[in-house]
């Protein structure tokens, strides 16, 4: 078990949102938390937008201020956003990260679906195959991003659901979303269906293979739209 410092490395204003649970429902005035923590409004003012920026507080006009349930993605996506901004490419190397994420993750995320995800899965599949041979063809995009982060939704593990969730935040971001063909769709659906088809069967291995060899085609996506 880890012990706890006494001297956290965060600043006063995200020390107390860790360890004050009714700050979900709403936090005090500034003026008052700078009473109670003995920093200056300015400075607590400036760790409130650190705190918003990461996604941990939210302030509306009229409910005041409160602290909103952990999330990692606002983190990891202010940090990718910039880092894309910077090189392209680390979207592909990021997109290698998440390809090896779902792969060591998949026994035990599918592992803790239950009946009602697996009606889901095939809703989603049904739906895509819709679009696909619909006229005119739609892109279905939601289903994807839907299916991929239903099928991890029930690991309890913020920072792997984080990282996930990221990932499709910058796939849309970078145009991934509307720049494809109808080959690479029904390739990539085919495998989606295969996924599916073997966690409603209880056949992981199977699944497992198809998402090992359906996470390759990212890389023909991101070599065709360069």
């Amino acid at each position: 078990m880890l012990r706890e410092r006494s001297t956290p490395n965060i600043s006063e204003f995200l020390s107390y949102l860790a360890s004050h649970p009714e700050a979900e429902n709403k936090l005090p005035a500034l003026a008052e938390l700078s009473r109670e923590l003995g920093v200056g409004v300015a400075a607590l003012r400036e760790q409130l937008e650190v705190a918003r920026a990461l996604g941990l507080v939210e302030v509306k006009p009229r409910t005041g201020m409160r602290r909103k349930p952990y999330s990692f993605s606002p983190a990891v996506q202010q940090s990718l956003d910039y880092a894309i901004a910077m090189n392209k490419d680390h979207f592909t190397k990021f997109a290698d990260l998440r390809q090896h994420i779902e792969i060591a993750y998949w026994h035990e995320a599918v592992g803790s679906l239950i009946s009602e995800d697996h009606d889901h899965l095939q809703e989603l599949v049904a739906r895509a195959w819709e679009k696909l041979r619909g006229n005119p063809v739609e892109i279905p995009h939601p289903e994807h991003r839907e299916l991929h982060l239903t099928i991890y939704h029930r690991l309890e593990n913020p920072f792997v659901t984080g990282l996930l969730q990221s990932y499709w935040d910058a796939y849309e971001a970078v145009g991934l979303n509307f720049f494809t063909d109808y080959n690479y769709l029904t390739q990539v659906w085919t495998y989606h269906q295969q996924m599916v088809d073997s966690i409603c069967k209880n056949d992981v291995d199977a699944g497992y293979k198809a998402l090992s060899e359906h996470t390759d085609l990212i890389h023909q996506l991101l070599s065709s739209s360069k």
